[in-house]
C-alpha cells in the first residue's frame, strides 16, 4: 500500500562521503484515515548505525538547522529515538517541546529495579517541560510500572509478538496506560493493519504505509575557530552588540543562526530577521548550547576563506554605502544583502534554493532574488567595485547620487575592516 508521502529515495542509502550534506530519513506515522500524524526521524549522514547521545543531538540539530524543518516535517509531530544519556543533554533546551516526542528505550537486560526507578525523575522532568514520551512494549513489563504514568505513546512492534497476542497486549496497554495513544509499528501487511485497527488502534507506522524517505540538504558550516570565538564571547557574558559584531563578520555563522531560530522546532510565532533580535531571543544560555552543538557537527575548515572574505567585504561596503542614503535601521538589511549574496557559491546551489531555509525581510529577498528594490542598486555597485567594471561603477554610482570619492573611501574602509577580522 502506498502512502501519500512518496519516498524521495530508498532509505537504505548511506552517505559514504556526504561532504556537507545532512541526510535525514523520515518515516510517516499515520492515523486511521491514512493522514500523516507525524514523522519519525533517523540520522543517515554517516554510514555508521551507532546510536549515541552525540548522534541524537546531531540529528535534532541537523533537522532544525540544516534540512529546513518546514520541508522536512512541516507542522507535524516529530518522533526522535533517544538514548538515556541524551535525555539529560542540553540540546533539548533548544527546541519547542510540544513539537517533539522522545522515544525512550527500556534499559538493557540485567538492569536493577533501582536503575529503572532512578530514571523516573529525568523522564518526569522532561514531561513537565512539555515533551511527550513514547515507550515500546518492553515498558509494559512489571519492573517498569513506575514509567507508565509518564507515557504519551506506547509503540507495539508487530514483529515482536504472535498475532494471537495482539488483543491481550492492546488490552493490557490500555489498562495500565489509559492516557497513552497506542502506535502499531513495523506494520508490513494488510492483515496486521486490519487486526490492530479492529482492536481500536488509531496510529500506525511501517512499510505497508510508507518506507522511510531521505531528505538531503546542503549544509554551510562555519569554521570551528569562529564558533570557538562565539563560545568565548558567551562565556564571558559579552554584550549583545559584541556578539552581533561577530555574527556580522562571519556569513556562515549568521546564516545558521537565522535558519535555526526560525525553524518550526524552535516554536516562534514570528520570523526573526536581524542578528541582534536573534541573540536577544535566544539569550546567552541557549546561544551557548547552540554554538556548542554547531561545533560538534562542523568540520575543520568551513567555507573557503576567499568566498567568506568577499561576502564580508560586500556586506560591510553595502552597509557603509546605505548609511549615506538610507535610515539607520535599513543599514543592517543592506549588510545582510551583501553577506548573503554569495550563499549560492558557499552552498553550491542556486541562490533561490539557498535562501529557502532562512527568514529574510522582503526588501532583502527582492535584491537577492530579483535584483529589484531599494538594495538592488547598492548590490550592483558593490559588485562593480569588485570586478573593476568602470561602466557599471559609473552608472550605479550616478544613479545613487554617490561620488567616486564616497564609494572608493567606503570600499577601502570595507576592505580594511574585513582584513582586520583575520587579525583578531
Amino acid at each position: 500500500m502506498s502512502s501519500s508521502t512518496a519516498p524521495e529515495a530508498p532509505a537504505t542509502e548511506t552517505a559514504e562521503d556526504s561532504g556537507n550534506l545532512a541526510i535525514i530519513a523520515r518515516q510517516a506515522i499515520v492515523d486511521e484515515h491514512r493522514a500523516v500524524y507525524g514523522y519519525e526521524l533517523f540520522d543517515r549522514s554517516t554510514a555508521s548505525d551507532a546510536h549515541t547521545a552525540a548522534s541524537d543531538a546531531a540529528l535534532l540539530f541537523n533537522a532544525l538547522s540544516y534540512a529546513g524543518s518546514e520541508a522536512l516535517v512541516g507542522r507535524k509531530t516529530v518522533f526522535i529515538n533517544c538514548t538515556h544519556d541524551s535525555l539529560a543533554g542540553g540540546h533539548l533546551e533548544l527546541i519547542h517541546p510540544e513539537k517533539v516526542v522522545l522515544e525512550v528505550p527500556t534499559l538493557p537486560d540485567g538492569a536493577t529495579a533501582e536503575d529503572i526507578e532512578g530514571r523516573i525523575a529525568t523522564l518526569d522532568a522532561l514531561r513537565q517541560r512539555g515533551f511527550r514520551l513514547a515507550f515500546n512494549q518492553q515498558a509494559l513489563r512489571r519492573g517498569y510500572a513506575g514509567w507508565l504514568p509518564l507515557a504519551a505513546f506506547i509503540k507495539l512492534d508487530m514483529t515482536a509478538f504472535k498475532p494471537e497476542v495482539a488483543e491481550p497486549l492492546v488490552k493490557f496497554a490500555r489498562m495500565h496506560t489509559p492516557q497513552a495513544q497506542i502506535v502499531a509499528e513495523k506494520v508490513e501487511t494488510a492483515e496486521q493493519y486490519e487486526r490492530m485497527a479492529q482492536l481500536g488502534v488509531k496510529l500506525f507506522q511501517g512499510y505497508w504505509f510508507a518506507h522511510p524517505s531521505l531528505v538531503k540538504a546542503q549544509t554551510i558550516r562555519p569554521s570551528q575557530a569562529t564558533i570557538i570565538q562565539l563560545i568565548n564571547l558567551v562565556r564571558k557574558q559579552a554584550s549583545t552588540a559584541e556578539i552581533e559584531d561577530l555574527l556580522k563578520k562571519d556569513p556562515t555563522l549568521s546564516f545558521n543562526l537565522l535558519r535555526f531560530i526560525n525553524s518550526s522546532g524552535f516554536g516562534l510565532s514570528c520570523e526573526i530577521t536581524s542578528f541582534r533580535h536573534a541573540v536577544m531571543i535566544l539569550g546567552l544560555k541557549k546561544l551557548f548550547r547552540w554554538a556548542a552543538l554547531l561545533m560538534t557537527t562542523s568540520r575543520q575548515g568551513g567555507t573557503p576563506p576567499a568566498v567568506g572574505q568577499t561576502a564580508v567585504v560586500r556586506g560591510r561596503l553595502m552597509e557603509l554605502l546605505a548609511a549615506e542614503l538610507l535610515p539607520p535601521e535599513e543599514c543592517d538589511n543592506a549588510f545582510v544583502v551583501g553577506v548573503f549574496s554569495l550563499l549560492d557559491a558557499m552552498l553550491g546551489v542556486p541562490i533561490d534554493r539557498a535562501l529557502e531555509s532562512v527568514a529574510l525581510p522582503e526588501p532583502v529577498l527582492d535584491a537577492l532574488l530579483r535584483n529589484e528594490g531599494v538594495f538592488a542598486p547598492f548590490l550592483e555597485l558593490t559588485k562593480a567595485c569588485e570586478s573593476g567594471d568602470d561602466e557599471a561603477f559609473a552608472r550605479t554610482a550616478d544613479a545613487l547620487h554617490l561620488s567616486n570619492h564616497q564609494v572608493n573611501m567606503a570600499h577601502l574602509q570595507a576592505l580594511a575592516w574585513a582584513e582586520s577580522l583575520g587579525e583578531e
